[in-house]
Formats: C-alpha cells, sequence, structure tokens
C-alpha cells in the first residue's frame, strides 16, 4: 500500500519506482547480520543494505517492517537525501542504533540501485578513487602473550602491515584476549577484570611485542571503553616507547567530553567513536579536537548518506578515518566502508575481518583482503549479492553478546563495561 503523504512533491524523471522492502537475518559466521532487500518496479533490479545492530536485530527488523517500510513503497529510488531525511525526521526522537540501522539498510540498498542502474560502482557514483585500496589492520589475539605475538607474526607473514594486539589475563581477562578462571582468588568474584592488573600488564605486553615483531610492524590496541581520564593517561604515557599507530577507544562515550584532555597526554593518536549512535553526536566528536581517528559503525549512524560528510567534516579538520569492521559488520556494510575508503582523502586505516567461507556461500562477491588491503569490486552497486537460500541454512540466536556481556564485571563483583 502506497502512503500519499511519503511521496515527493515533484514529478519523478520516469516511472520506476520501489515496490518492496524485506529483511533477511542470517548468522553463517556465527554472529547475526540484518540485510535489507529493496526491490523496485524494473524487474531484477534491486538493492542491498546493511542494518546490522547484532545485538538486537530483532527491534531492527521491526523497525523496518512496521514503520520504515510502508514509508518508502512507491517512491523514486533516486531520491535518497530526501528519503533519508524524510525517514530520519519521521521517529520524531532522532538517532538511536534501532532507528538508525533500519535507515542504513533502505539507504545503503538504494545506493546499490543507483550503481546498478549506471552499471557503475557506487564509487563512481560519489567522485571516483582517489586511491587504490584501503590499507587494514585486523585483530591477533589469544590467552598468553606469546600466543597473541605469534598471531601478529602470521598476520605480518600474510601480508598485514598493521595488527591490533590484544591478550588475555586473569579472570574474565582483558577485551579481545581468552583469560584464566580464577584469576582473582579471594575476591567476590575471581572471575573478574582488574583495571590495575591491566594497567601493569599491557606495557609489559607491548615491550615484549615489539621486540619479537620489530619495529616496522603498526601496532594498534583497544581499551574498548573501560578507562576512567586519568587511568586513559596512565595507559598511553606507559605505552609510549612501543610507538602504537593508535590506542582505541580508552573512554566509554558517556566521557567522550574528557577525551580532548586524554589526546592531549597521549603520546600517541586517540581512536574513538565505535559505540557514537547519531550523526551529530560523531560530528561533536571530529570537532571537539579529542580523536585523531574516526571509528564508526557505519549503519549505527544510518548508512553512506550521512558518513559521506562526517568524512567530508573529517578532512576539513585534519582528522582520519577508521571505519568499524567486525564480523557484525555484513559483506555489504563492509563493501560500504571500502566504498568510503577509496572516495575519501581523509581515509586513515581500515579494520577488517576475515569471513569464514560460509560467510562468502551466502553473500557471493564479499571482498577478501590481499597483502593487507581491502579493494573495492568493480562490479554495478557494492558488487555483492545475497544468496536468500543459503541464508536460511544460518539462523541467527539471540542473546550471544549479551551473555558475554552479562560476565564482564570487576573482581570486587561491580558490573564494567564490556
Amino acid at each position: 500500500m502506497i502512503m500519499p503523504e511519503t511521496q515527493a512533491p515533484w514529478p519523478a524523471r520516469d516511472g520506476l519506482r520501489i515496490t518492496g522492502v524485506r529483511t533477511i537475518v542470517t548468522a553463517p559466521g556465527g554472529v547475526p547480520l540484518v540485510v535489507v532487500r529493496v526491490d523496485t518496479s524494473e524487474p531484477g533490479l534491486y538493492g542491498l543494505g546493511c542494518a546490522t545492530f547484532t545485538q538486537r536485530f530483532h527491534a531492527v527488523v521491526a523497525a523496518i517492517e512496521q514503520h520504515v517500510a510502508p514509508m518508502v513503497i512507491g517512491r523514486h529510488p533516486a531520491d535518497i537525501e530526501d528519503i533519508w531525511r524524510m525517514l530520519h525526521f519521521s521517529s520524531y526522537w532522532r538517532g538511536g542504533p534501532v532507528h538508525n540501522n533500519a535507515l542504513s539498510g533502505i539507504d545503503q540498498a538504494l545506493w546499490d540501485i543507483a550503481g546498478k542502474r549506471f552499471g557503475v560502482p557506487v564509487y563512481e557514483l560519489l567522485g571516483g578513487r582517489v586511491r587504490t585500496a584501503a590499507a587494514v589492520y585486523t585483530g591477533a589475539r589469544g590467552g598468553e602473550v606469546e600466543e597473541s605475538i605469534e598471531r601478529a607474526a602470521a598476520l605480518a607473514e600474510q601480508g598485514y602491515r598493521y595488527v591490533r594486539l590484544q591478550f588475555g589475563g586473569p579472570g574474565i581477562g582483558t577485551y579481545g584476549g581468552t583469560g584464566t578462571p580464577g584469576g582473582y582468588p579471594g575476591s567476590p568474584h575471581p572471575d573478574g577484570w582488574g583495571v590495575g592488573q591491566y594497567l601493569r600488564d599491557t606495557p609489559r605486553f607491548f615491550e615484549r611485542a615489539r621486540s619479537v615483531l620489530g619495529e616496522e610492524l603498526g601496532l594498534l590496541h583497544d581499551a574498548h571503553n573501560r578507562l576512567t581520564p586519568k587511568e586513559a593517561v596512565v595507559l598511553a604515557r606507559s605505552l609510549e616507547p612501543y610507538r602504537l599507530f593508535f590506542l582505541e577507544d580508552p573512554l566509554a562515550p558517556e566521557h567522550f567530553d574528557r577525551l580532548p584532555e586524554v589526546r592531549a597526554a597521549a603520546p600517541m593518536p586517540i581512536a574513538s567513536g565505535e559505540l557514537v549512535s547519531s550523526v551529530t553526536d560523531a560530528a561533536r566528536l571530529i570537532t571537539s579536537g579529542g580523536i585523531d581517528y574516526l571509528r564508526l559503525h557505519v549503519s549505527t549512524v544510518g548508512g553512506l548518506t550521512p558518513v559521506r560528510k562526517l568524512a567530508a567534516l573529517c578532512e576539513l579538520t585534519g582528522v582520519r578515518t577508521a571505519w568499524h569492521g567486525p564480523p557484525d559488520v555484513s559483506p555489504v556494510g563492509a563493501a560500504v566502508n571500502v566504498t568510503l575508503d577509496v572516495t575519501s582523502p581523509a581515509f586513515g586505516i581500515q579494520e577488517a575481518h576475515v569471513y569464514p567461507e560460509t560467510v562468502h556461500e551466502v553473500f557471493p562477491g564479499a571482498l577478501r583482503t590481499v597483502n593487507g588491503y581491502l579493494t573495492p569490486s568493480d562490479r554495478p552497486g557494492w558488487g555483492i549479492d545475497l544468496d536468500e537460500r543459503a541464508a536460511l541454512r544460518h539462523p541467527p540466536q539471540t542473546h550471544l553478546h549479551e551473555r558475554w556481556a552479562a560476565q564482564v564485571r570487576r573482581p570486587d563483583g561491580g558490573i564494567e563495561a564490556p
């Protein structure tokens, strides 16, 4: 059913219209991924967009199917900017990861359609490339220090020039590393995470890593939002001898107003923004003087349309981009990241995930890292498709993240940011 109120007040150039919107939720890599398919009145012309908020995917699906989809049926798919703004304002209370992911799924699918209509990759619609490919980093993680370092060395052998190093530790361990059960005996919560232990262990870990891996490999580390501003400064200064490429997410978003003082005291670049869930908050983060690298989850702020504007703001303010690219970004979302990377002078580095082959079966055309680089597809649109029959073989599970996050506590039993 077409909603007359949501139709554009200007005449369309041709008779092409959006005829259907649906969601596909699949977990071929074990992580729930949400993809939106937008169909048109032209047979065989459709677009795909990433709407993955893996922790609340049921809510995103409901927002798309019950609220967003009816508003775009009958619209011309070329009206991308107007449709984005209409959907953005339609919920009245703007922003938030559920609404923005729903919006992103539509937005990215419309860009995919645009590329397919003209027979070109989306990057050509944005003015073309300014680089051939995007340099990437990926994670080397393990329980023991030597295990993480061995994995980093293996990645370097594969051509990676940048590696994010995470390690284990007592109790639940640091983020990205396997902990040692019962690491805090005698405490109310023996499997906790202790900030003091973390601040002591991390510089020792990087001292060992540099001695083994040498000086050329770019090393990164993710504090995962668990530190106070003063603790973040202590950590950053203790890591100065090991020349990190950047220190990621030292503060929780509730304390982003303190990032400028952390950055001023830190000897290495600061990367943050993964938990930002509105365009305006992202813009303020860029202009605040608190970050060197913007780490956005693109779908959580609404898709390509707003994020290409944020990339332009980064270019004008000297901030670099480092889009979020973990397992809970679908191959469609990964293609969007790389499109932004190769079209923006503000590009810094790209987080990359090596998808298992089951993901490539569900998403034909999914990009692969080669010698530490991701190169965009030269096929029309994103160059990524979705095999819906294969997707059905990998149903999602709920509460995967929640079960882990609920266990992240201090040794005294207090809940901690995961």
